[in-house]
């Protein structure tokens, strides 16, 4: 039984192989082109971002199983592996705690202007002539609204976070949609009414670039935008643009369209009101000691028989 796990630098801790019987290969990372002769006589395939399409599957005839070791699985052909008969698991849940709490810490970080206020206190605090310096406006957290698009586990738990803290909480209808459901307001009324919107779709021809330029400028002038969830739901170049601006108060992303990002990502300037941060909101220590136990699990389900957490 040979296991290879494509990209192992993207988790912080190892993988506990010892637990688990078989011919184990862990992979700093592969690049596309390895792909196929990395997996050769490879049963089972664990990958957190390396993709496996449909041409690469079709030169992989011993596999039998893939391990998505994150929760999104964006990355996967399931529909070509489901025609090979190739079980697909992730992990669900294992980050909800971390990157609940990272949006609401960007949240903080932007709302209170920590970072500009930060980066000048020690060249501008010495030569004011009062006890304070005022420069960008400082708002609270308590009462905001803050929009949420998806409402899935870490959606929800990102509301309960944002309510215990004052604010009013809204979940967005699907864009595009005709109805909205009990619970929802329309996506274009999230839009114009919250002070902050945090996104957390899967990335689907529906969502994909579901926040572009007409998006944007429907949202309030000092509303802030967080994306945990995947880069691709945002337009990057319209985003670039509206920071510039001023169209918009803000944005924290953690994620990027590609990773890592083309140097000449419009969204890697120097952009006013931006904070980004390298796809790390999942990577608290429980985070990924979660990581870990579900992709250790998920492998002993299959070499069982009984797969679990199956997408695919």
């Amino acid at each position: 039984m040979k296991i290879v796990m494509l990209d192992g630098d993207t988790l912080p801790l190892s993988l506990p192989i010892e637990q688990l019987q078989g011919e184990w290969e862990i992979r700093t990372h592969t690049p596309v082109n390895e792909i196929v002769s990395a997996l050769q006589r490879a049963t089972i395939a664990i990958t957190n971002k390396v993709p496996l399409r449909a041409a690469t599957l079709r030169q992989l005839p011993d596999l039998r199983f893939v391990c998505v070791a994150a929760t999104g699985y964006d990355c996967i052909d399931l529909d070509a592996c489901r025609e090979r008969g190739i079980t697909v698991s992730n992990v669900p849940g294992y980050s909800t705690q971390s990157v609940s709490e990272a949006v609401i810490a960007a949240l903080f970080a932007l709302r209170r202007q920590l970072f500009d206020y930060a980066s000048t206190t020690r060249r501008d605090w010495p030569q004011a002539q009062h006890f304070c310096l005022h420069r960008r406006p400082i708002q609270d957290i308590g009462g905001a609204m803050l929009g949420i698009a998806g409402r899935g586990e870490i959606g929800q738990a990102v509301g309960r976070l944002a309510q215990a803290l004052g604010m009013q909480v809204q979940f967005a209808e699907r864009k595009g949609s005709q109805t909205v459901r009990d619970g929802y307001v329309s996506f274009e009324q999230m839009l114009a009414t919250s002070d902050v919107i945090s996104l957390h779709c899967p990335l689907s021809d529906q969502t994909r670039q579901m926040i572009d330029r007409e998006a944007l400028a429907k949202m309030k002038p000092q509303a802030l935008l967080i994306n945990t969830a995947r880069g691709g739901l945002i337009n990057e170049a319209d985003l670039a643009a509206a920071l510039a601006q001023g169209v918009i108060g803000g944005a924290a992303l953690d994620v990027l369209s590609s990773e890592p990002p083309a140097a000449d990502n419009p969204l890697l300037a120097d952009l006013p009101g931006l904070l980004l941060t390298p796809h790390i909101a999942w990577a608290s220590r429980s985070g990924a000691e979660n990581l870990v136990k579900g992709v250790m699990k998920n492998i002993a389900a299959s070499l069982q028989g009984e797969p679990i957490n199956v997408v695919s």
